[in-house]
């Protein structure tokens, strides 16, 4: 992916995205990163361990970037140009390369290792067996030094360095056989942790890997195949039973069932047909469809989400900023303590220089914060992939981490507690006068609107087969109250009871024909002018089929406080509260009054998560220390506007992101403790004289697996955990 500007002095910038091949640990991404930082041309670099991948600006050429990054150990490939696909080809042959060249070196080092042991075991020829040991640190160490000289470069203490300087030092003192089980078993340890670390990135990368790279295209000359990138809007494209949908669009001829679960998590398929919305990544399991093309490649659905994880990566969750800080610290603090263990004791005590050297080298070994860097981000990774197949886009750890902190969730009605499809109950014309239908000014008013209230409306006047006529003049949409306009000579006012009461209009009359009509559970809108009030429509909204189970979820995940916002007037939103259990809750709000709310709770030092649609609710959503956006599959603006967004609209993902918090939060300190815990009972047992080097590594390479494969846990889903609660909640 390339895209050019101009910088500041008028060259040419261009950026890219570089896949690397090669990464060990976090720790390597941070070393290449400062040293590509010190290439000239380039302006700015980023090394992202987890997508595998290097953003670049620069002004220099690629080729020379390529370059560098081989002189640091690692393998650049150039991107294709394909939304977040790299040349497949390229990329399976640089692979299985750099894996072949890795596993011979280690193998060769390790027939050396056996060579040479087999040797010392039957002869006393220690020269022949050393020569061996020899070779097989320099066969399994190239790599190894490559990168530690690199990282020296930039003054990066990484493991490589630690690593080389333990060999090095094995090396001086005679001790062929332990330099080279060291480098052997560092190599087996780092492929093992490639092969680990590779699962974790595939749940994310695997959505990539969703779209297809061609699709049918209706031309005038029949139908031909053509790269995805290729389309453009208002093209006509066919998707044939069992292919996966290509690209968003508009079904305009066909019926079938679609499975979105790439999308939304949820693996019943959903029915489409004419005018429908279809999006790329989607299985087509039964028909036969025709869309017309609405987006293109790069600004599909799943290439947004997928953008957004990705970007996740980089909004770290607290606790891994405070281990990352650590790790800065902890290794240049390793490396004081091992020099000062190999020269105290011998110049001070007369102790014996080889014995002590011996130690440092062992401390130097054991201290690499390699399964202690890593703790945090697989754990992270992992459980950003598990929330994204259940469909739940979480923008990154942070927001994962206030989750499972969070005190109190304010949850909007319309939309998110209700279905957001209202309808038009009942229709009381109170003083029509010289208006003959109040239902089609209100139409005229409310063709525009998208609010969930219009499309009630609108809805109302097609059934009563009315014909507007499209001319309204002076309209305008009056925030929080409604709409206003000039419709065949005459001045409406159409919305809340508020908008009446601030023009002074009289009321009473409403007051007093609402109580004979209204349930508690309904809101009204109201028809007139200055002068007087025309209509009262009764609209109601359903409540969504979870929204009891929910409510009652939280509360025995023992949220503090539960409460619901509404702009609706204080009756309506009553009878939704009543009807759901719900002890609190604020009536008669505008968008501002939502976000004061949220802002007295922050002021009280309270946790707060705000459930939106991503429309009306953004400035509370933004302000919430999380917020959280419903119908991530109908709207981009909840895409944009939220911390967390449920694509497939269930209100029961909301318990289940914060049981995967709670879940991934416990494990991160798990890994945390353990692997700090290996480091100091080996730096004892190396400075008492029990532990050796080969133990050393094998105790940091064994550590670093356990707190990969223990943060892996988190891409298991909660399924049975998820329907317990839900079953727990029903009955």
């Amino acid at each position: 992916m390339e895209t050019i500007a101009e910088n500041m002095k008028g060259k040419r910038v261009e950026e890219n995205e570089i896949v690397i091949k090669g990464l060990d640990c976090p720790d390597c991404a941070l070393g290449l990163t400062k040293s590509m930082e010190k290439v000239a041309g380039i302006e700015k670099v980023e090394v992202d361990f987890f997508t595998g991948k290097m953003y670049v600006e620069h002004t220099n050429g690629i080729k020379e970037i390529i370059k560098k990054i081989k002189k640091s150990g690692y393998i650049g490939i150039i991107e294709d140009g394909k939304v977040g696909r790299v040349d497949n080809k390229e990329v399976v042959n640089s692979r299985s390369s750099m894996l072949t060249i890795e596993t011979l070196a280690t193998v060769l080092s390790g027939v050396f290792i056996l060579l040479g042991t087999a040797i010392l075991s039957m002869t006393e020829a220690k020269i022949i067996s050393d020569g061996l040991f020899l070779l097989a640190i320099l066969v399994g160490g190239y790599e190894i030094s490559k990168r530690g000289i690199s990282s020296l470069k930039v003054r990066n203490l990484d493991m490589n360095i630690l690593m080389l300087i333990a060999i090095l030092g094995a090396i001086l003192i005679g001790e062929f056989s332990e330099g080279a089980l060291v480098v052997f078993l560092f190599s087996i340890g780092n492929l093992l942790q490639s092969f680990t670390m590779s699962k974790t990135k595939r749940s994310i990368t695997s959505l990539i890997e969703l779209v297809p790279n061609e699709a049918i295209l209706e031309t005038c000359f029949g139908n031909e195949n053509v790269v995805v990138e290729k389309l453009k809007i208002d093209d006509i494209v066919l998707i044939k039973p069992g292919m996966r949908v290509a690209i968003d669009g508009q079904v305009v001829d066909g019926h079938s069932m679609i499975n979105q679960a790439a999308i939304t998590g949820e693996s019943i398929p959903v029915e489409k047909s004419i005018g429908d919305e279809v999006f790329a990544g989607t299985m087509n399991e039964h028909g036969f469809l025709k869309i017309r093309v609405s987006k293109l490649a790069g600004d599909t659905k799943l290439s947004n989400i997928i953008r957004l994880i990705k970007e996740a990566q980089s909004k770290k969750a607290p606790i891994q900023q405070t281990v990352d800080k650590f790790a800065n610290y902890y290794t240049p603090l390793v490396v004081i303590l091992a020099i000062m263990i190999s020269i105290v004791p011998p110049l001070f005590f007369a102790q014996p220089f080889i014995v002590w050297f011996r130690k440092a080298l062992i401390l130097l070994v054991i201290s690499c914060p390699c399964a202690l860097v890593i703790s945090t981000p697989v754990a992270i990774v992992s459980a950003i992939g598990n929330a994204s197949k259940e469909g739940i886009l979480v923008k990154g750890g942070i927001y994962l981490e206030e989750m499972g902190n969070i005190d109190v969730i304010a949850l909007d009605k319309t939309g998110t507690l209700t279905k957001g499809k209202p309808i038009v109950t009942d229709i009381e014309i109170t003083d029509n006068g010289d208006c003959k239908d109040p239902l089609r000014i209100a139409g005229e008013l409310e063709n525009a609107s998208e609010h969930p209230i219009a499309r009630a409306i609108m809805n109302k006047v097609d059934e009563k087969g009315y014909k507007l006529n499209f001319n309204v003049k002076s309209f305008k949409a009056i925030v929080g109250r409604g709409v206003e306009g000039v419709v065949e000579g005459t001045h409406y006012y159409l919305g809340n009871i508020r908008m009446f009461k601030e023009m002074g209009v009289n009321i009473s009359e409403i007051n007093k024909r609402m109580s004979t009509f209204q349930n508690r559970s309904k809101s009204i809108v109201i028809l007139g002018t200055k002068e007087k009030i025309i209509c009262i429509f009764t609209i109601s909204d359903e409540l969504r089929s979870d929204s009891k189970k929910f409510i009652r979820s939280l509360k025995n995940l023992r949220i503090s406080e539960v409460l619901m916002l509404s702009g609706d007037n204080e009756d309506a939103a009553s009878g939704v509260a009543n009807k759901l259990n719900l002890e609190k809750f604020r009536s008669d709000l505008l968008p501002e009054d939502k976000l004061n709310i949220v802002e007295e709770y922050i002021r009280k030092n309270k946790k707060v998560a705000m459930v939106g649609d991503g429309i009306n609710d953004g400035p509370a959503l933004a302000k919430a220390n999380v917020g959280i956006a419903m119908g991530g599959i109908g709207t981009d603006s909840a895409l944009e506007t939220a911390d967390i967004v449920l694509m497939g609209d269930e209100l029961m993902k909301i318990p289940y992101i914060i049981e995967l918090s709670n879940k991934t939060i416990s494990i991160i300190k798990q890994n945390i403790v353990f692997a700090i815990s290996i480091k100091v009972i080996f730096m004892i047992l190396a400075v008492v004289g029990i532990a050796n080097m080969w133990m050393a590594i094998l105790a940091d390479t064994g550590a670093a697996i356990i707190v990969i494969f223990n943060g892996m846990r988190l891409l298991k889903n909660f399924a049975y955990k998820y329907s317990q609660l839900g079953h727990q909640i029903t009955n």
